[in-house]
């Protein structure tokens, strides 16, 4: 992780001189979920549900920090830190095989979900009027990903460090003093996918900061050998975008 964040700074200030402009956005809300669904592994595992067979025991705020920097008016680049970190517990109606661990139905069960994603991003821009902006892209996103049950002194993990590639989009309306945006990162294929989208809008306090508020639709997973896992969180999500 720190030898990405270098290399993005390095490449930053190796760019030629010009117009440059630098961004933060910081985004946070409340969360909501539709469904989180495991088996590992997933041809001998027990299939279960986070969201029908436990419950929440925190409640999700998460928040992501996003720095931009902007130059030759058109071209984009970008890192995000999004973290998710999701504590359950319960007790399903049935044993669950997981990982190497058989967790009996009776014990009170813990659970952990951790997606974290870091996220490097180059976008240009094929329209870029007075009012509208429409930007494609290519994102490197490594995914830092973790599922845990705990019961008395047992306990098994499945972790996963991975790189996935997406597409990144950027659709924006600008008038005066607001604007209308729909960004984020996609793909699907073989056997997993990742979505991460927002559309809301956004409204200028004072020049250069904006504060926005809109919805977040998080989707993905994969079904490999090893892993079946597929979640889609919703959320409410608001925040603040400073341009200096």
């Amino acid at each position: 992780m720190r030898k990405l964040i270098f290399i993005f700074v390095v490449f930053i200030f190796s760019l030629s001189s010009g117009w440059a402009q630098w961004g933060i956005d910081l985004e946070t809300g409340l969360t909501f979920q539709s469904y989180n669904d495991v088996r590992i592994p997933n041809e001998t595992g027990t299939s279960f549900s986070f969201t029908d067979d436990f419950e929440k025991s925190n409640s999700i705020v998460p928040v992501r920090l996003r720095v931009n920097y902007t130059f030759g008016l058109r071209n984009h680049l970008s890192f995000l830190y999004a973290p998710l970190n999701i504590d359950y517990e319960g007790n399903p109606p049935f044993d669950i095989q997981f990982q190497q661990t058989l967790f009996k139905k009776e014990d009170k069960i813990f659970g952990f979900y951790k997606f974290n994603s870091y996220r490097l991003t180059y976008r240009r821009e094929l329209i870029h009027s007075e009012n509208w902006i429409l930007g494609l892209g290519v994102t490197a996103k490594i995914r830092d990903a973790m599922v845990r049950l705990t019961t008395g002194t047992i306990r098994d993990r499945k972790t996963d460090l991975g790189f996935v590639p997406l597409v990144n989009i950027h659709l924006a309306y600008n008038a005066e003093t607001w604007g209308i945006l729909l960004e984020g990162d996609g793909l699907a294929g073989g056997p997993g996918r990742a979505f991460d989208f927002f559309l809301g809008g956004k409204y200028a306090i004072i020049d250069g900061f904006h504060v926005k508020a809109g919805y977040r639709f998080l989707e993905g997973g994969a079904d490999v050998d090893e892993v079946y896992n597929f979640t889609l969180l919703h959320f409410a999500a608001i925040g603040a975008i400073w341009q200096f």
